[in-house]
């Protein structure tokens, strides 16, 4: 089956940013724990620094994400939807859909999996903006995140490295001074909450 998909990789940055009231456990229990309010609401952003999907670049683009797990992460049942970047062409947009909805197989090959609905994907003027150590995701008027990371032992970040986690082996403890999500019907404000910044390296079924 590998071989009949177009191959694809992205290397980059994810910043997330959910409701969990301390930093989110399924990064250490890989979606075993329940998250701290029993659901999950949360928003990611990705910036894409190289990438492509079947010879055509991705790199330069972002990506906003909204999810919506009832539970655990591992148990599935998930709502997500896909913001691609406006600047993206057809192709690029195609496959960026394709990644993100798990058709493509390989690292996000799980949405496939765990999203029972998928609430759609749309085109947005996406700025993904980092100044010193704050990073900032506007994604039209649907999404305003800023997030940063936690201080730890004298002022370094606060790293959970070498994990199984699908995004990434190592996170960067953070925390949102703003978690807006305007869209599909949800109203939600996250500021305070959890977030994550997770260097990435993905790619299609090897």
């Amino acid at each position: 089956m590998a071989d009949s998909l177009p191959e694809w990789a992205i290397k980059g940055e994810l910043i997330l940013n959910c409701n969990c009231t301390v930093f989110c456990p399924c990064v250490i229990s890989l979606g075993d724990h329940p998250p701290t309010e029993g659901y999950c609401m949360g928003w990611a952003g990705i910036r894409i620094d190289q990438g492509h999907y079947d010879g055509e670049d991705l790199s330069g683009l972002n990506v906003g994400l909204l999810l919506e797990i009832p539970g655990k992460m591992a148990r599935g049942n998930w709502k997500a939807a896909a913001y691609i970047d406006e600047r993206a062409s057809d192709k690029a947009y195609n496959g960026l859909v394709k990644i993100f909805t798990g058709q493509a197989r390989g690292t996000t090959g799980l949405f496939r999996i765990l999203v029972s609905e998928f609430l759609g994907a749309t085109r947005a003027p996406i700025e993904y903006q980092t100044e010193g150590k704050t990073r900032r995701l506007m994604v039209g008027k649907a999404i305003k995140g800023e997030v940063a990371p936690v201080p730890g032992h004298g002022g370094k970040d606060i790293v959970v490295t070498n994990t199984q986690y699908w995004m990434g082996p190592d996170v960067t403890v953070a925390k949102a001074s703003q978690g807006r999500v305007r869209a599909f019907g949800r109203v939600w404000d996250f500021d305070g909450r959890s977030a994550e910044i997770c260097q990435i390296d993905w790619h299609g079924p090897k």
